[in-house]
């Protein structure tokens, strides 16, 4: 029984990754890609952004987990093998951090720290009220396992949180939005706006200009979701023409973002390197050796993806 293990990610340690899985699974061979030994001794896959047909080569493959929430990168290769199950990573630590980062610039963006910063390297005291959480309304596009913990977590801070999904959500707290009919109405009145959305063919180019139009004038975007959702062109008009005040953006079209690229040097534009949430191997591992234990006692994985929704 043997697992192959694919990552360009400098976060993503071989080493690491492989001891944790010995931990669970003592009599599991980790095998790392450059070194794969037997092709037909390969059962399991456990990767971030392969490279596409690169898994054909596979021909027993059992399952495919992602080290990642996302798992666009998969389910867009063409060469992908029929009839093995895809599994995304749900796992506290990705959640945990996802609850950070969301929570640190929404605050932001509320107290308007970007402006207060502004002020600083201009040398200008201009104090100002700040409204309290309970009037300020806050949107969290996506409400899977992350993005329904986040809207929860920013919920119980005071804020008035809605959510929108695909399908219908209950949280506590939480105003529920779902279907493309409801958007518009879901949008109205989001004064900051949290994606956290898969990428499907429904989701991609949706954080665009006729989106921020139905926002309030003034808007803040925060995107954790995946680049190929927001349409960067349409960002910085916003941002000229006063429809977005400022934006915060984890994920781009084009990774790492170019260094010619206007998100750079903009005044009002935050930027991380796709890193607000980091699976940490320690805990995911658990996740894929219980799916591995799954698998060969019959029974279906955890987190297994819908190929046709795309998550």
């Amino acid at each position: 029984m043997a697992l192959i293990f694919y990552s360009k990610d400098d976060l993503d340690r071989f080493e690491l990754w492989s001891q944790a899985l010995k931990q669970e699974l003592p009599d599991l061979e980790i095998r790392p890609w450059d070194a794969p030994g037997d092709l037909d001794e390969i059962e399991y896959a456990l990767l971030w952004k392969p490279p596409s047909g690169i898994l054909k080569k596979f021909a027993r493959l059992k399952a495919i987990f992602s080290m990642g929430a996302g798992v666009d990168a998969l389910l867009s290769d063409p060469e992908l093998p029929k009839d093995v199950p895809v599994c995304r990573m749900v796992d506290e630590s990705l959640t945990q951090g996802m609850i950070e980062y969301s929570v640190l610039h929404v605050l932001r963006h509320h107290r308007e720290q970007p402006f207060l910063d502004e002020l600083k390297r201009a040398g200008t005291w201009d104090a100002f009220a700040s409204p309290l959480a309970s009037e300020r309304r806050v949107g969290v596009m996506g409400l899977g396992v992350i993005g329904g913990a986040v809207a929860e977590a920013l919920a119980n801070l005071g804020f008035r949180v809605s959510g929108w999904s695909r399908g219908p959500r209950n949280i506590s707290g939480v105003q529920c939005y779902h279907g493309p009919n409801s958007l518009p109405h879901f949008l109205e009145d989001v004064e900051i706006l949290v994606c956290l959305l898969p990428l499907t063919e429904e989701t991609e180019s949706i954080l665009n200009s006729e989106l921020f139009s139905q926002m309030p004038k003034k808007s803040c975007l925060i995107n954790a979701g995946r680049g190929g959702q927001q349409v960067e062109e349409d960002i910085l008009d916003a941002l000229e023409s006063g429809q977005l005040a400022y934006v915060t953006l984890d994920v781009f079209q084009e990774e790492p973002l170019p260094p010619d690229h206007a998100f750079w040097k903009h005044p009002r534009v935050t930027i991380t390197p796709h890193n607000a949430a980091v699976t940490a191997a320690q805990s995911a591992t658990k996740m894929v050796a219980e799916n591995i234990r799954r698998l060969a006692s019959g029974k279906t994985p955890l987190n297994e993806v819908n190929l046709k929704a795309g998550y």
